[in-house]
């Protein structure tokens, strides 16, 4: 067996099920397709079922299995430290791992409040002062069709952007019999869709246009008030569906949907930006395409995001063969060790968390009050 490389870095990811599945099959292939970045060692894979955090270790190619999360982050074996647990565990775990001396990958939203966010903000930027640094894990960032669209943003090609318009549309709660998760309770997940699908689309605003939002008003709804947990029947506590409209400090109104209850959605991210001078769309569903409308077209053209010189793709296959949704993690895990190699603050950073994390709460806020447009500037 070779021994790892001197400059190689330990990783150990909190959390087995869906998002750690996809974290850790990024940090597995994240050497073989970004050959530039430090080596990874896949040191432990943490999780509250013994036996089933071991089955997933193996699985997932991880050196071995732990239960619990406080030894790992003392163990000087690991240099980085993935989280990927439900919200309410986010706060506590990066702050402890931050002060341990290990860099923090947090999956997204970054927190269940801004008070949270806040005290994880403060911990990066002590942190950092140490060299240990911290991302928000927005995977979206990382896929190629979109670090486009926001390259063709910048540039001026869209001209001055008035609208933008994101959906966020799934499917998996439709049916009123679909039992109670972690997802539906407020005291562990934060909000429903609004945290889950509603802070990729408020991060793709802000990523996008490279602003802030000024302003928001929001409505929210649950749709269905009681499922069957363990125990029985069980209130659901955060919503099913959210709708937004956002004024971004740079004059852009961007209207935002996200639903968990929208019938024969699966994943359905969609985005459009309209400027003075030219337009964009894209579908996740069709992840590698951006639809374009620029130098005066009558209408849009379909670009294959695939060539070498779009962003990410020279790591990946020969043009023309497509990237998959995993893919995003894989590049993520690649931008986070490139940073964490150079000492440079990774992006997103905690504080683009807690600025999507206003956003949200002033939503929240809006739809107590019945719509009112919220003051990112006033306390919610």
């Amino acid at each position: 067996m070779n021994e790892a490389p001197a400059d190689s870095v330990g990783v150990a990811v909190i959390g087995y099920a869906f998002m750690g599945k996809a974290h850790s099959n990024a940090w597995r292939n994240v050497g073989a397709f970004h050959p530039g970045v430090p080596t990874v060692r896949q040191e432990v894979l943490v999780g509250r079922d013994p036996a089933q955090v071991a089955e997933a270790a193996s699985r997932y190619g991880w050196s071995r299995a732990a239960t619990d999360w406080r030894s790992v982050i003392e163990d000087d074996s690991v240099d980085i430290v993935d989280i990927c647990v439900p919200g309410h565990l986010h706060c506590e775990i990066a702050i402890a791992a931050l002060a341990a001396g290990k860099h923090v990958l947090v999956e997204k939203p970054l927190a269940n409040s801004i008070s949270e966010a806040e005290a994880m903000v403060a911990a990066a930027a002590q942190a950092a002062t140490r060299g240990v640094l911290a991302m928000v894990g927005f995977n979206y960032r990382r896929v190629p069709a979109l670090a486009m669209a926001r390259d063709l943003i910048a540039g001026g090609r869209l001209g001055t952007v008035r609208q933008v318009r994101v959906s966020y549309l799934q499917d998996w709660l439709v049916d009123d019999s679909a039992p109670m998760t972690w997802r539906m309770r407020k005291d562990a997940a934060g909000s429903g869709a609004l945290g889950d699908l509603g802070s990729h689309a408020v991060d793709q605003v802000r990523y996008l246009l490279g602003a802030d939002i000024a302003t928001a008003s929001g409505l929210l709804e649950t749709f269905v008030g009681e499922r069957v947990g363990d125990g029985g029947p069980e209130a659901v506590t955060v919503d099913d569906a959210a709708w937004a409209t956002l004024w971004t400090t740079t004059g852009t109104v961007a209207s935002i949907e996200v639903s968990r209850m929208a019938t024969g959605q699966k994943n359905a991210l969609t985005i459009e930006v309209y400027g003075s001078l030219g337009a964009l769309r894209f579908s996740l569903e069709s992840l590698n395409e951006l639809h374009v409308c620029l130098d005066g077209s009558a209408g849009f053209t379909r670009v294959l995001a695939t060539e070498a010189h779009h962003p990410y793709v020279e790591s990946w296959w020969p043009p023309g063969h497509v990237l998959g949704w995993d893919s995003t993690f894989t590049n993520q895990a690649a931008d986070f060790l490139a940073a964490i190699a150079v000492g440079t603050e990774p992006s997103p950073s905690f504080a683009d968390g807690l600025a999507v994390q206003r956003v949200l709460a002033a939503i929240e806020d809006s739809a107590a009050r019945s719509g009112a447009t919220v003051s990112l500037e006033e306390p919610s």
